[in-house]
């Protein structure tokens, strides 16, 4: 195979160190775009999955569309984005939005979900109300998974991000992404490839740093 369509690790190294200013500041833009869409997902994440573990009748009625989001492609979704929102950056914070919350939302339900149910009818008994039974027992009980859905959405956010701007945009790697493809440099393309990657591991790290200061008890467990 030809060169520069697999181009070696020394050529996409070389890459990656003479392109290094223009990636970071490709990927300042990704990752404002990643972490506002992030944010959001998990407060959407976190209030649908207390009101359906709150309300019966709210988990009947939105379960199954929550599980309808996750059956549409996000290629399927970005162009109708692009073409309702423009190529700002309100239909790649939505679309990162879509793909962040679910793993969120079903990681947080389960957990609340599992909580130990002599423990809930001991404070009932103690006259508890459900604010004291969500923050006293579900919420803590539910952290762990929360962080487990979290790991998955902050690698989400970044790859969402990136494929968002492949469909336009005035910025980002996924924008950069374009530029070098079209111009066949391959090399510049795995360089972005190999950044990609590692902002998602660097997340992942960073969120199970969170769940460890979160959660001491774990540590010392």
């Amino acid at each position: 195979m030809e060169a520069f369509l697999l181009p070696s690790p020394l050529q996409v190294a070389k890459s990656f160190l003479t392109e290094f200013p223009a990636l970071m500041s490709h990927s300042l833009i990704t990752l404002s775009e990643a972490f506002t869409g992030l944010g959001l997902g998990i407060l959407l994440g976190f209030f649908m999955a207390v009101i359906m573990d709150r309300f019966e009748i709210l988990y009947q009625a939105f379960y199954p569309l929550v599980i309808l989001t996750q059956t549409v492609p996000t290629v399927a979704i970005a162009p109708l984005l692009v073409l309702w929102f423009g190529y700002e950056m309100a239909p790649k914070v939505i679309l990162i939005v879509i793909t962040t919350f679910f793993p969120i939302t079903i990681g947080l339900l389960t957990g609340f979900r599992s909580a130990d149910p002599d423990a809930v009818s001991l404070l009932r008994a103690m006259g508890a109300g459900q604010g004291q039974i969500f923050l006293y027992i579900k919420l803590p009980g539910a952290l762990e998974q929360f962080f487990s859905g979290l790991r998955i959405s902050a690698s989400y956010a970044v790859v969402g991000a990136v494929i968002s701007e492949w469909l336009g945009g005035f910025g980002g790697l996924g924008v950069y992404m374009t530029r070098v493809k079209k111009a066949f440099a391959f090399d510049k393309m795995f360089a972005v490839i190999f950044l990609v990657s590692a902002i998602s591991l660097l997340l992942m790290n960073g969120v199970e740093l969170l769940q460890k200061l979160c959660m001491p008890w774990k540590r010392r467990e």
